[in-house]
């Protein structure tokens, strides 16, 4: 089973790993178009004003060209703990055994404007990026990952859990693989998709597949790890299941 998900605006800084080094990261096929995203970030740097304009940066948030400046030379640290935010926190990496750490990077992978996917263990270094941002001398950042992104996932030999967000499914869509909505249900029955907690939930999610003993291969044996992890489940069609909260 791999669970991809997605990566978070905020990042924790620092780290005590070497410089990025692409060819250690998941995915090794994937480096030009990582290189040449990068490159594009470091120049972009250079230009305040053309930087706030095309990853939409407040005046309070310059510190983040600083970062994209420093991309080859700045420390890393594991992926898993470099994105930060609300499905982070409901996974709490940080809180699990040995055991259940080796798990995660076995089982998790983040996706990435900047890098696609990296796995969990993956070292990279603090970066802003958003998959809806456009570099200059680029269309969208979709066209430049498209189909290299998805050729690579589709060769991974597994069961996929997408909890990405759809502008990020789009830099490389994963044909079969089950994606997950979240939906708070009213008194009445009716339903309506979560926007604010939707990943809090796809946290809880991730956490219960790092945590489980079962071998998950299927949507069936995903819905009964959700439900033994207390979360109520529906499966819709052969590709989604459906998270209830009230």
């Amino acid at each position: 089973m791999l669970v991809i998900l997605p990566p978070s605006e905020t990042k924790s800084d620092g780290g005590r790993g070497a410089p990025l080094d692409l060819d250690t990261l998941v995915f090794p096929e994937l480096n030009p178009i990582r290189k040449r995203i990068a490159e594009s970030l470091v120049e972009l740097s250079a230009d305040l004003d053309a930087s706030r304009a095309a990853l939409g940066l407040g005046r309070t948030q310059l510190a983040e060209v600083d970062r994209n400046a420093d991309l080859w030379l700045a420390p890393t640290r594991p992926a898993i703990e470099r994105y930060t935010g609300v499905l982070y926190d409901a996974l709490d990496h940080g809180a699990m055994t040995r055991a259940q750490k080796t798990k995660a990077g076995e089982r998790l992978a983040i996706g990435s404007a900047l890098f696609g996917v990296v796995r969990a263990g993956d070292m990279i270094p603090a970066y802003r990026l958003s998959g809806g941002s456009k570099l200059p001398g680029m269309s969208t950042l979709a066209s430049v990952w498209k189909p290299e992104l998805s050729n690579s996932l589709a060769a991974v030999d597994d069961f996929i859990v997408d909890l990405r967000s759809g502008v990020y499914q789009q830099l490389g869509p994963v044909r079969d693989a089950v994606t997950a909505t979240v939906v708070t249900e009213a008194a009445d029955g009716s339903r309506k998709v979560v926007s604010h907690f939707n990943k809090h939930y796809k946290g809880l999610m991730a956490r219960a597949l790092v945590h489980t003993r079962r071998n998950v291969r299927d949507i069936d044996g995903l819905a009964a790890v959700l439900s033994d992890a207390g979360q109520r489940v529906e499966i819709e069609g052969s590709e989604q299941i459906v998270v209830i909260t009230d």
